[in-house]
């Protein structure tokens, strides 16, 4: 897109490296049309905006504000998903280890505790929407958010350490309307290297 602001990330694997948990078929689609299509949304209206600033025309402010949210919310909560990723986990087991697994500990008393607590608020989302683990910045405690559509109940400052997109395009093709199945099969790919590492960079 001609002067574009936001591009779609490449991943950083191969379409068909977190098979069988999620296909190539579904992370493609997922990434090239899905992730694309915000990433075009708030593109289009960052476009939208400067053209009416230089030809001094009003618009809809409530209307464009509100949908430049969904869009670039969705761009970027899609983005940390992405990286939230891994192929090839080391073991079953797969926990967060360091800094982040104390604090999880602390907190929610047990990571199992963490994992059940994250899972019923990525299965309970109303309709379309994300579960994130996220470090509020003031308090430096760990949260757990439920966003609907992409920028509904999000907290200011709160820095987000892990997501999971758990819209009906994110795992369709594999798991139907099993969304419970498919956030099983999330915990084996979880990059909690990642994780830790905005862990740090939100404690700094």
């Amino acid at each position: 897109m001609e002067n574009e602001v936001y591009k779609l990330p490449e991943l950083p694997y191969q379409y068909n490296a977190l098979a069988p948990h999620i296909s190539e078929k579904q992370l493609t689609i997922h990434h090239q049309k899905h992730h694309q299509a915000y990433v075009n949304g708030a593109n289009a209206l960052a476009q939208a905006l400067a053209a009416a600033r230089q030809n001094n025309a009003g618009y809809d402010a409530k209307a464009v504000a509100k949908e430049l949210s969904f869009q670039l919310s969705g761009h970027i909560l899609h983005s940390l998903f992405w990286q939230n990723l891994r192929p090839n986990p080391k073991s079953e087991k797969n926990d967060p280890g360091n800094k982040l697994l104390q604090m999880i500990n602390r907190q929610f008393k047990s990571f199992d505790r963490f994992r059940q607590e994250f899972s019923l608020l990525a299965s309970s989302a109303e309709g379309s929407g994300w579960a994130a683990l996220a470090i509020d910045s003031r308090t430096k405690k760990l949260i757990l958010l439920q966003i609907e559509k992409h920028n509904v109940n999000l907290i200011p400052e709160a820095k987000i350490l892990l997501v999971l997109d758990v819209f009906e395009h994110a795992y369709y093709l594999d798991y139907q309307n099993d969304r419970a199945k498919f956030i099983a099969a999330f915990w084996h790919l979880v990059d909690w290297g990642e994780a830790n590492r905005r862990l740090n960079a939100a404690l700094l």
